[in-house]
Order: C-alpha cells, then sequence, then structure tokens
C-alpha cells in the first residue's frame, strides 16, 4: 500500500512541477486566482522544477520510510500553506481541490506508515 501510495504521490507532484514550468500563468489564474508576471513566472517555475526533484526523490526504492518522511512532511506543510492563502486572499477553482487531496494524502501516510 505504502509503495503505490508513494508512486501515486510521487507522480502527481512531478507532474504538478511539469505543468508549473511549461505554464506558471495557467497555474496562478487556477490555483490561486491572480495573474502572475516578471518574477513570479521564474519563481513559479523554479517551485516547479523542485516539485519534480521532489517526485524523483520520493520515488520509492529502498528506504519507503525516508520517502514516506519527506512526502509527508511536504504535504503537510502544503495543506497548511494552501490553507492559509485560502483564508487570506481569493482562491482558484482549483485551491480547495488542491487542499482537500493534500489532506487525503496526509491522511493516508499517516495511515501507511503506522
Amino acid at each position: 500500500m505504502l509503495k503505490k501510495l508513494l508512486m501515486f504521490t510521487a507522480v502527481a507532484e512531478g507532474a504538478f512541477g511539469v505543468l508549473l514550468i511549461v505554464a506558471p500563468t495557467l497555474v496562478g489564474r487556477l490555483l490561486l486566482a491572480t495573474e502572475i508576471s516578471g518574477g513570479a513566472i521564474t519563481i513559479a517555475r523554479l517551485a516547479g522544477v523542485g516539485l519534480v526533484v521532489l517526485g524523483a526523490g520520493c520515488w520509492p526504492r529502498d528506504d519507503l520510510r525516508r520517502a514516506r518522511y519527506v512526502m509527508l512532511t511536504y504535504s503537510v506543510l502544503a495543506l497548511v500553506g494552501l490553507i492559509v492563502v485560502g483564508l487570506v486572499r481569493s482562491a482558484g477553482i482549483l485551491l480547495w481541490p488542491a487542499v482537500l487531496v493534500h489532506a487525503v494524502i496526509v491522511v493516508l501516510l499517516l495511515w501507511a506508515g503506522r
């Protein structure tokens, strides 16, 4: 179960990273309901690179515990960050679904690790 969950999260985060690299303005509109431009596009693309690396680094190999811990840490922080963004500013159409997805991932990673 844990291996399949890590494979799913690695692919999902990696794919979202690629989307950030390729279409950061689209992600800005759908996730944050805002237009991003200038330096924010570069930052979004760098965040995309980070997500691709996260996905590659959490691909299940020998040490499932470490991959689980890293993905759990990222998912908790992403969950909290997305909630704060949603409460403080306007949310795009995908913000609250992203919150839900990260909440489910956190619960599943906690459950799979017990």
